[in-house]
């Protein structure tokens, strides 16, 4: 059986083997079980796709990267669990950890741990807290902010006439994040929310999402600003349809593009309806069909040489990886960074150099078209936001946002 099997076999807060000494360990926790399992599986296939290519070139300095994987549910108490654990395996780096109830929560440990050095890299969650004072210094983001992500979405939808915004959002710490981010663009422009609703943490698509719809309905709105998990997104927009609300519906990243609109293709003939028609989703990374992008082209090298070696049993039952998709992306790239910054410490094993190896990156060319920039005073790589629309059923970068004129 694969190695990320035996990882993800076990139960969390528990390793599944015992990593060589001269290792390079890196820890991750996310909700392999639950709403966002899709998340991450597709995260980490990314990631690992990258990692096994370098271990499979001689690693990092003839030292072999190991991912330890730890299923948190999406909850934050185990996030904060796993976390401990992860540092008691003696982890170099904390990676890749999965949304923002958890990474919010997991802040204040990271700053309890103070000499240890312990850092948090390329978590997947665009929220503010990590971004801020006084947890920035332990984070450092790859992806663009919500903050940054909404006001591109709003700032587009204004420019062509719908300024009477709604807002679906989780009801917690990454939901009101986005919520933030639409009421601070809005104001740019003399605006304010016109209605709002939300939703629990953990909502499966089977759910019924009617009176979100009729809450948000009453107020006419020009469009929805969705900020949430892909299985509740997706019942929203089938509900929202259904009642006959036909604005845009526009998502934010963390809603996992290629499983909202998996869900949507099942469920759009089922009930006679095209559910992707007037759908925006904002993106933090490119689009990995954009071939001219030496990136993309790696990308998916390696996830034919070996996306497929990580097995199903990965998560609890059902689950068809994709063969590509944003979120992969984004692990890969993630991936990349993180072996970058690993090479250019003396000796990779030592977390104290972990900071200054970062931030002396400088302008790093990863292939996608635009430097990832890090610095002391600066633990955000990347800032641009990436507006893409569906069709012949796959998203595409929205060339001309006048087809959403009201």
């Amino acid at each position: 059986m694969a190695l990320a099997a035996l990882l993800m076999l076990c139960p969390a807060g528990f390793p599944a083997f015992a990593a060589g000494s001269g290792d390079i360990r890196l820890g991750m926790s996310a909700g392999f079980h639950g709403p966002t399992r899709g998340l991450a599986v597709e995260l980490y296939r990314g990631a690992m796709a990258y990692f096994e290519h370098v271990n499979a070139t001689g690693g990092v300095d003839g030292k072999k990267i190991v991912l330890l994987a730890r299923n948190d549910d999406y909850d934050p108490l185990p996030a904060v669990e796993n976390t401990i654990a992860l540092v008691g395996d003696d982890v170099v780096a904390l990676f890749s950890y999965l949304g923002t109830p958890t990474v919010t929560r997991v802040l204040p440990l990271l700053k309890s741990f103070g000499a240890k050095d312990i850092r948090l890299f390329f978590p997947f969650s665009g929220a503010q807290p990590q971004r801020e004072p006084p947890y920035d210094r332990y984070v450092f983001n790859l992806r663009a902010s919500y903050r940054a992500e909404v006001k591109a979405l709003v700032d587009a939808l204004a420019r062509v006439g719908r300024t009477k915004l709604a807002v679906f959002y989780q009801a917690d710490a990454y939901g009101r994040s986005g919520w933030d981010g639409a009421r601070r663009a809005l104001a740019e422009h003399g605006l304010s929310i016109v209605a709002e609703a939300t939703y629990r943490r953990g909502t499966p698509f089977e759910a019924d999402m009617r009176p979100q719809v009729e809450a948000l309905g009453k107020m006419a709105p020009d469009a929805v600003i969705s900020v949430g998990a892909y299985p509740a997104c997706a019942a929203f927009i089938r509900d929202a349809r259904a009642a006959g609300l036909d604005v845009p519906i526009a998502n934010v990243s963390f809603v996992g593009s290629d499983l909202l609109l998996r869900l949507l293709l099942q469920e759009g003939p089922r009930i006679g309806r095209d559910l992707t028609e007037n759908l925006i989703n904002s993106q933090v990374v490119p689009s990995y069909e954009d071939f001219t992008l030496p990136a993309v082209r790696q990308y998916r090298r390696l996830m034919e040489a070996y996306g497929d070696r990580l097995p199903l049993d990965l998560v609890r039952g059902e689950y068809h990886p994709f063969r590509f998709s944003q979120v992969g992306f984004e692990g890969f790239l993630n991936a990349k960074v993180m072996v970058e910054i690993l090479r250019r410490m003396p000796d990779p094993l030592d977390r104290s150099q972990l900071c200054a190896a970062a931030e002396g990156l400088g302008d790093l060319d990863i292939g996608i078209g635009e430097p990832v920039r890090f610095g002391p005073d600066k633990h955000d790589g990347l800032d641009r936001v990436f507006l893409t629309h569906v069709v012949n059923d796959q998203f595409v970068p929205i060339r001309d946002f006048s087809v959403f004129a009201k």
